[in-house]
């Protein structure tokens, strides 16, 4: 039997059942959260020798006992080499698995290289994935752990500040239902993850930056539905395979200083979906005048007033998939079927 001393029984006689529960959370996944360092070659000047510099560091986490790690794609771009720090200051060298730019997620893997060693059996414990982040409301209690600053294993706690959100990833493409929360995300926990109140992953913690490069008080989470969705694919394939058009369009604000309502197609490739469905892109006449391609206005039933409009109806496509498609084309509008792609 354990017998505590006078201090340890009053402090714990001090916590609040809530106060536990954040302990307990806290205690059982750091061993999960990882440190991610982007390095990156460079020659010395005096002795022209190559040394890796680190360029930035971010956070992550385990995945599984494979050695897979999850991590922001932004913290990883232009990395030569990646290092992780497991809890207790174990580093190991990564190999860049595979990458989903457009929902800004990396899946790293831990001694895969024939001249690295692997993480002991037994090391690498991975984060329960037990809740759908489409079950979230406004007002549910979350914890963000990560490195901010450099300093390892943090841990902030807020709320579900809003669901639904959207942001942009590095490729310009829109997350959808991006998680709002008011717990602190500071640079360095970008990568890390985002837990509910039974620590279950529940998002991955991107860190939004304000022109002075601190924290704007309001953070972002990248789903776990869409992350479950791009990990599982990059492990098995490699890659994400998503549906496409095969078009290229006027950005959103060209297209709203030209008033047009939708997405003016500037170009149709050929072969592809939109031009065997006989969308027209933007050319000119024999005279040099532009003349203004297809506008889609709508997919499936669904008004398309931007980029964005799109992109939701793509993501909720499938390779192979038929879209009813319409068109303004002049002052008529037109019904088009195409059936989609998958991206390269």
């Amino acid at each position: 039997m354990t017998l505590l001393g006078p201090g340890a029984a009053a402090a714990k006689s001090r916590m609040t059942p809530d106060e536990q529960v954040t302990i307990d959370i806290f205690k059982r996944s750091t061993p999960s959260v990882v440190n991610v360092t982007n390095l990156t070659a460079r020659r010395d000047a005096f002795t022209m020798n190559m040394l890796e510099i680190p360029q930035g560091a971010g956070s992550g986490f385990i995945w599984d006992d494979a050695g897979h790690v999850i991590t922001n794609y932004h913290v990883i771009t232009d990395a030569s080499d990646i290092q992780v720090t497991l809890m207790g200051g174990a580093e190991y060298s990564a190999k860049v698995i595979g990458v989903d730019q457009d929902k800004d997620v990396a899946v790293l893997q831990m001694g895969v290289d024939a001249d690295k060693n692997p993480p002991p059996p037994g090391v690498l414990k991975a984060l329960p994935r037990c809740s759908n982040s489409s079950d979230l409301l406004v007002g549910q209690k979350l914890f963000a752990i990560g490195n901010p600053f450099g300093l390892d294993h943090t841990l902030t706690t807020g709320v579900v500040s809003g669901t639904g959100r959207e942001i942009a990833s590095i490729s310009g493409r829109p997350i959808a239902d991006v998680i709002q929360t008011d717990a602190a995300i500071n640079p360095g926990n970008s990568g890390g993850p985002l837990l509910d109140s039974g620590g279950c992953l529940i998002g991955i913690n991107t860190a939004i930056y304000s022109p002075s490069g601190a924290n704007s008080g309001v953070g972002f989470a990248i789903p776990v539905d869409v992350v479950n969705s791009s990990v599982e694919q990059i492990i098995s394939n490699g890659k994400v395979v998503r549906p496409i058009l095969g078009i290229s369009f006027a950005p959103d604000q060209s297209s709203e200083q030209l008033g047009v309502k939708g997405i003016l197609v500037l170009n149709a490739r050929e072969g592809g979906p939109a031009w065997r469905a006989g969308i027209r892109g933007t050319s000119r006449d024999e005279y040099g005048r532009l003349v203004l391609g297809d506008i889609i206005t709508a997919v499936n039933g669904a008004k398309v007033r931007n980029s964005s409009d799109l992109y939701k109806a793509l993501d909720k496509s499938a390779v192979g998939d038929s879209l009813d498609i319409e068109v303004l084309r002049g002052n008529a509008k037109e019904h088009v079927n195409a059936v989609l792609e998958a991206n390269a």
